[in-house]
């Protein structure tokens, strides 16, 4: 519900309502918020109700640097690293992606697209950088979903992970990487003009 924007940035936790909502009771619920506070997607407010994190500018240009050379240096290993049944599993979740793209099912489109992303870490084959960017990826998810608002952003970033794959198809590790690196950043400041949009 977050990332989705239903609970927008700014709103106030309402546990009443949310445990209505979801259907549990309240300590659920605040352990629940407690691992989103972790994540970052909630704050946590003394004798106040938590609230849905707002979207910092400084925050969001540091976070996208960092998961864009996290996932730049597992591009490169990957290049290298996916076995022949990895790339054919890239390439099914990109043609799976491009028909949700078609369907105009944004959920489905961003959910096989976080699939496509984390493929290629584990195809690092590097645990160290598979933890670096769960930590990351979690904190950037809400800021990506955002940025496919924009539905012009969905076919740039279907043309980008084209790219991507065809660069880790050519074992090419250093164009995987910089392509991988410029669509995560590209993502970000997508994330950055419809704040200033807004």
């Amino acid at each position: 519900m977050i990332v989705s924007g239903a609970l927008p940035p700014g709103a106030s936790l309402v546990e009443a309502d949310l445990c209505e909502r979801l259907g549990i009771s309240r300590t659920p619920l605040r352990e629940a918020v407690k691992m989103l506070a972790a994540q970052g997607l909630v704050e946590l407010r003394p004798n106040r109700s938590a609230r849905i994190t707002p979207f910092d500018a400084t925050h969001i240009t540091e976070l996208f640097e960092a998961l864009s050379n996290v996932e730049r240096i597992a591009a490169e290993y990957a290049a290298q690293r996916l076995s022949v049944a990895e790339l054919a599993s890239l390439r099914n979740l990109q043609e799976t992606m491009e028909q949700h793209y078609r369907d105009g099912d944004l959920a489905a489109y961003f959910a096989v697209n976080q699939a496509i992303h984390s493929a290629i870490l584990a195809g690092a084959h590097n645990a160290t950088l598979v933890e670096m960017h769960r930590w990351l990826f979690a904190r950037a998810e809400r800021a990506r979903y955002f940025a496919l608002g924009a539905h012009a952003r969905w076919a740039e970033s279907i043309e980008e992970h084209r790219d991507i794959l065809a660069a880790l198809e050519a074992r090419d590790g250093e164009s995987a990487g910089r392509r991988l690196a410029a669509h995560v950043m590209h993502t970000g400041r997508g994330v950055m003009a419809m704040l200033a949009g807004a």
